[in-house]
């Protein structure tokens, strides 16, 4: 079964997909990785996006309108992967995320936009959507649902392993014989390119190589008001987002340290912040490997940063896996589609905190009647991907 999997992260700086080709044999399921690619959204609609996003105010028709948009970009970029890798038994769509509702410890909802039906009547495929709210309505977090691939990817590790992935937010999944957890950490890229992105530091909207953060100085003040932050005493489960790790929240953080703090020297800190972060959650898991993934495997700052702090750690891109790390997550929601059609859960509860697994998605039929494969009685024990 081939299936097209697509996301935007929390970065909000375009759509990841991939195309995966999945045959099942005797407990094991192997995923041939065809066609990735990554297509930027139109410079006027991410500003449009930026500026509708908590905390700031918005309107219904806002909403509305960038859901019709973004459904549009979504339903281009699935035809033109389709037109390079060949037609898709099921797309699945994680569209946009704009807002996730946390209170506490617990998750109460989460919006993710981008009109599947627009995908649906572009492609004549039909779409898996909503994926993630199906998990919060039995107490999980609805994230970090890539933990369903690691758990599959990472079993066979001795001494345990963790999946790291660094889009906007920082999550890890961690997986040791037959446990398995997983969770958001804390920012990764989103503070970074907020202040890229708010100080106009660049025209990329993010650190590119890591550049801006080399040329500065951590600032001690700075990095001890960002790690006074309660949600890093949370227990997991537990999952965030730019609700609370937004331009304002850096902000405040400087009116707390006091004093002035100069563009370079501030990236150097927040990106300092997420190797802090990171690097503490990494040693207090006991994993022998690190598997990272993500936009901020390609930023050297913070890979040198994790690696000098985790001297005795493997740190490895997941390319070494068969799941390119900039094409992880859509490789993930490709995984979740299969699963779905498959009548198979999507969700380990470990992962996410939820009392049980539960088949993920909204479907939306394509061009001819909804036609689903027979259900599996048993979930596939392992993965193998390749190109």
């Amino acid at each position: 079964m081939k299936v097209l999997g697509m996301i935007s992260g929390t970065s909000h700086d375009g759509i990841d997909v991939a195309v995966v080709d999945f045959a099942l044999a005797d407990g094991v399921l192997r995923g041939r990785v065809g066609h990735t690619a990554s297509t930027p959204y139109p410079e006027e609609l991410r500003a449009r996006l930026i500026a509708a996003l908590p905390p700031a105010p918005t309107t219904l028709a806002e909403v509305c309108e960038l859901d019709t948009l973004i459904g549009q970009c979504f339903a281009e970029a699935a035809a033109a992967a389709i037109a390079e890798g060949g037609p898709a038994d099921l797309i699945v769509s994680h569209g946009q995320t704009v807002f996730h509702w946390v209170e506490g410890a617990h998750a109460r909802g989460t919006l993710q936009i981008g009109q599947p039906a627009w995908i649906a009547e572009r492609t004549g495929t039909p779409v898996l959507s909503d994926v993630r709210v199906r998990d919060i309505t039995a107490g999980g977090h609805g994230a970090p649902l890539v933990s369903v691939l690691d758990g599959l990817l990472l079993g066979a590790y001795e001494g345990g392993a963790g999946a790291l992935n660094l889009g906007g937010i920082a999550n890890m999944t961690v997986v040791r014989g037959n446990e398995l957890y997983a969770y958001d950490i804390g920012p990764a890229n989103a503070l970074i390119d907020a202040v890229v992105t708010g100080r106009a530091l660049n025209a990329r909207g993010f650190d590119e190589d890591g550049r801006i953060a080399a040329s500065g100085r951590v600032s001690p003040r700075l990095l001890e008001a960002l790690l006074d932050e309660p949600y890093y005493h949370l227990a997991p489960p537990k999952s965030t987002g730019k609700e609370l790790f937004h331009p304002g929240y850096v902000d405040e953080a400087l009116a707390r340290a006091g004093g002035e703090v100069g563009d370079a020297d501030l990236v150097a800190t927040l990106t300092e912040l997420t190797v802090r972060t990171v690097a503490d959650d990494v040693r207090a898991a006991g994993v022998g490997t690190l598997v990272v993934s993500g936009g901020g495997c390609r930023n050297p700052v913070i890979m040198d940063g994790l690696r000098s702090a985790l001297p005795a750690v493997d740190v490895r891109l997941s390319d070494d896996l068969g799941a390119p790390a900039d094409d992880k997550e859509a490789i993930a929601f490709a995984l979740i589609g299969w699963l779905s059609a498959h009548g198979l859960p999507g969700t380990v509860p470990g992962g996410t905190g939820a009392r049980a697994a539960r088949v993920l998605g909204t479907l939306t039929p394509g061009a001819g009647p909804l036609v689903l494969p027979a259900p599996l009685a048993a979930p596939p024990t392992s993965l193998v991907l390749a190109r």
